[in-house]
Formats: structure tokens, C-alpha cells, sequence
């Protein structure tokens, strides 16, 4: 018998590494396609876990607060909870023991009504008319137009819109089935769009804010209006958030809003527009190189892991870094001496030229944005990640997979208006619903803060 070829064995057990890659990419495109099927994919997590965590509240120090109710500081109505005048288990007589609360808040069902009897009159110099107003009033409109819904029911439309996601044909039934309150669905898009233009000289002062904050965190995800692809964009800072929908997805939102000149720093994923800020210092998202490094990490093979595995084991370095100064473990000389060291390693390993195609595209990716994977140990309370624009996008998201955006252009420039708005409100701890209620009244306080 012929002994065997030594180069068809090494033939052979490379043939069977081929079709094991090939079989494992086949699987992962497939999953990949029917998650894209899928209705819940944008928020799918996969399957479930093997050994998922124990349900329910921790034991011990980590139990959290009780979510008991505590009793109301105002009572409204008191009633007497009888005893029976015989057991209902033997008929005997029954004897009074104590006396103890049971507290209920409730929704008020039944609407108030106003009315305001709008004195009108005439200056003797001028001669020209004047009218009264009252501070719960919304508008100066009598005639036919006098009847309207009061500001808390306006600032409820768009609560109910922008914010929990209803359909104005079920914003009017509900305000119909809670409280009474007869609206039609265009009277529910009326209300909005009336509340957005009062919002616009907000708006307005918030983008006008936002080129001065020292930092801000751009992103980006897609939008409809009236059938056609449009874009939704996020910009945040410290205290504010402001949207704005575009036909397109280039550099002319983040321009016309922050101005080619913004020197401030741009916490920002790779997308290749933010490049044209020359002046502003940038920081890439560690987060999403950490991933991408994890999906090349599923397909790679033999040496063809090592540049992927030694980016990502720098950039984790470079977060523990951060958490150690935090935690007062590490100097400001010692946080800059270690960034400069880590910077200089994540060049040698990026620099060489790779023979793996998927390796040269990442490496080609880092090193044209060499200098921005490590501002945050630069700057001291940057962000390594783009997490405050991708929670602000996924407000929209949420919005667009239950209604899938607007109809009509005028319409997202008041979905833009008033998101912003109340992203803005939640940031700052405010009510969004009371701030609109007080704005609609004319009570007008600023959202945008300070740098």
C-alpha cells in the first residue's frame, strides 16, 4: 500500500477548514437574514440565555427601593367603609374594633369647563381696540373659533403623540373615553402643529445653544415623511437635545447647525461627514469599534485574529484606565503618561500593512481617525462613546416603528420641534407635559442653558 501524500494531507485538512468556515458563514448570513425579516427586529436580543438571571428583587443590600404607594398629602374625599350589621358567616351580632385607612387616587373623569367672559374696549387716544386676557387662556380667538381645549388637554395631544406613540384617530378616543372631551383626529393634528409653532422660538434658542456647549454627540437614523426615505438628526449636549428630519443624510444638518467652525469636540461614531469639522477635536465611539472587532472575531481564523483581538484588548485598557482615575487611582501626569503609551501601541498595530482584507479595512478605519480613539483620557469627563445620541435616537425609533413618521413635511418640522422639546425636559428633570401646559399660557421659561 502507498504511503500517503504528505501535501494531500495538508491538502485535505485545509479543505475541511474551508467548508467549516463555510458552513459557519452560511449560518450567520442566514440568521442575519431572518432577523431582518422579523417585525421585532430593530429591538431583537437574540436568543434567549442558557443561565438567565434570577427574576425579582435582589436579597440583602441590593434590594432596591419598595415601590409601595405612599398615602397622599391632600385628601379630596373621605368615605366610611361600614361594617355589616351581621356576620355574613353566622348572623351574629357584630362589635366595632378599630379603625383604620385605605388611601385611593383617581383620575378625574369628569372635564372642567370654562368659560371667559373676555372684556373688550377701545383707547380714547388711538381709538384702537384692546382685549382682556386671562392667564389660563390660550388664545385671543372668539367668534367660532371660541370654543377650544384648555392648555393641560393641548399639552396631553402631544404628550400622547410624540411621546407615548398614539395615533391621533386613538388620541381622540381616548380623550373622549377617559374624560369626556369630544376631538377629532384633525383636531388632534391641529393641536400639535399650533403647539409646535408655539415651541419654535425655543427650538430656536436651543440650536443657537448648542454651537457654544463644549461638546456634542451627533447621530443619525432613517425617517419617512409622506411615504419617502428621509433622515432623523440627533445632536445632544449636557443639558439639551435637538432633532432635526432632512431629505438627506450628509454633512448639511450638523453644518447648518453646529457651523463648519464648531471647535468644541465631537463624541461621534465613523461616519464620514463629521470629518469636515476640521477645527473641532472628535472622539471616535469606542463602543462601536469594540463591536465590530467582535464580529470580525466570529469569521476570522488563524492569524488572522491577532490585529482585531489587540485592538479591542487597547481600547478595553483604555477604558479601565479611565475608571481608575475616576476612582482616584491614577494621577493627571499618570492618566496623560499611560494615554501617550497607548496611543503609540495602537499605531504600531494599525500601521503594517494586513493580509487579511477584513483587517486592512479596520486598520485603514483607524488610522484615519488615529488621533481621536483616546480624547477621552485626553480630556478628563469625555465620553468614550456615542451612547447619549443613540438613546436619543432610539426616542425616535421607538416612534417611527409604531407609526413610521409623517406625512407631510410641515409635519416633521413639528415632530422635530416638539421631540426636541421633550427629550430636552427629561434631560433637565423637567415635566415635559406641565412645561407645554405653562407655554401654551405664555409663561415662557427658557430650556436652553449655559455652557
Amino acid at each position: 500500500m502507498a504511503e500517503p501524500c504528505p501535501e494531500c494531507a495538508v491538502l485535505r485538512k485545509r479543505l475541511a477548514e474551508l467548508e467549516a468556515k463555510i458552513e459557519q458563514l452560511t449560518q450567520l448570513l442566514d440568521e442575519q437574514r431572518r432577523a431582518g425579516k422579523r417585525q421585532a427586529a430593530p429591538f431583537s436580543k437574540g436568543p434567549p440565555e442558557s443561565e438567565p438571571k434570577k427574576p425579582g428583587r435582589k436579597a440583602g443590600d441590593q434590594h432596591g427601593k419598595h415601590g409601595h404607594r405612599p398615602p397622599p398629602e391632600n385628601i379630596d374625599e373621605v368615605h366610611e367603609a361600614a361594617l355589616p350589621e351581621l356576620c355574613p358567616h353566622c348572623g351574629g351580632t357584630v362589635d366595632e374594633t378599630d379603625v383604620q385607612q385605605q388611601y385611593q387616587t383617581e383620575i378625574p373623569r369628569r372635564p372642567t369647563h370654562r368659560q371667559f367672559n373676555v372684556h373688550i374696549g377701545k383707547c380714547r387716544c388711538c381709538k384702537r381696540r384692546l382685549q382682556g386676557r386671562h392667564p389660563l387662556q390660550t388664545s385671543d380667538a372668539l367668534g367660532a373659533a371660541a370654543s377650544q381645549l384648555g392648555p393641560d388637554a393641548q399639552a396631553a395631544v402631544v404628550d400622547l403623540n410624540k411621546n407615548a406613540g398614539l395615533a391621533h384617530g386613538k388620541i381622540a378616543r381616548t380623550l373622549h373615553d377617559l374624560f369626556g372631551i369630544k376631538l377629532t383626529a384633525g383636531g388632534s393634528v391641529h393641536a400639535i402643529l399650533r403647539a409646535a409653532r408655539r415651541c419654535q422660538g425655543q427650538y430656536q434658542k436651543l440650536r443657537q445653544a448648542l454651537r457654544q456647549s463644549p461638546w456634542v454627540v451627533p447621530d443619525e437614523t432613517g425617517w419617512r415623511v409622506g411615504g419617502r426615505s428621509a433622515w432623523l438628526h440627533g445632536f445632544v449636549d449636557q443639558s439639551s437635545t435637538v432633532y432635526v428630519v432632512d431629505a438627506n443624510r450628509d454633512h448639511g444638518p450638523a453644518q447648518e447647525l453646529l457651523g463648519l467652525d464648531y471647535a468644541g469636540t465631537l463624541i461621534r461614531d465613523g461616519w464620514a461627514p463629521y470629518n469636515r469639522f476640521l477645527k473641532a477635536s472628535h472622539q471616535q465611539c469606542n463602543q462601536h469599534i469594540l463591536r465590530r472587532c467582535a464580529e470580525m472575531l466570529q469569521t476570522a481564523s488563524r492569524g488572522a485574529v491577532r490585529f482585531p483581538r489587540r485592538v479591542a484588548e487597547l481600547l478595553r485598557q483604555g477604558l479601565a484606565l479611565r475608571d481608575r482615575h475616576i476612582a482616584g487611582e491614577v494621577s493627571a501626569h499618570g492618566l496623560a503618561v499611560a494615554a501617550g503609551r497607548l496611543q503609540h501601541a495602537l499605531e504600531d498595530a494599525v500601521f503594517p500593512c494586513k493580509s487579511n482584507a477584513a483587517n486592512e479595512k479596520l486598520a485603514k478605519h483607524l488610522w484615519k481617525h488615529i488621533d481621536a480613539h483616546f480624547t477621552y483620557l485626553r480630556q478628563p469627563g469625555l465620553d468614550a462613546t456615542n451612547w447619549r445620541a443613540e438613546q436619543a435616537m432610539r426616542f425616535g425609533v421607538i416612534l417611527r416603528k409604531i407609526w413610521g413618521g409623517n406625512r407631510t413635511w410641515n409635519g416633521a418640522h413639528a415632530q422635530a420641534v416638539l421631540m426636541s422639546v421633550w427629550r430636552t425636559c427629561w434631560q433637565q428633570g423637567r415635566t415635559a407635559l406641565e412645561y407645554l401646559s405653562h407655554l401654551l399660557r405664555g409663561q415662557i421659561t427658557p430650556l436652553a442653558q449655559p455652557p
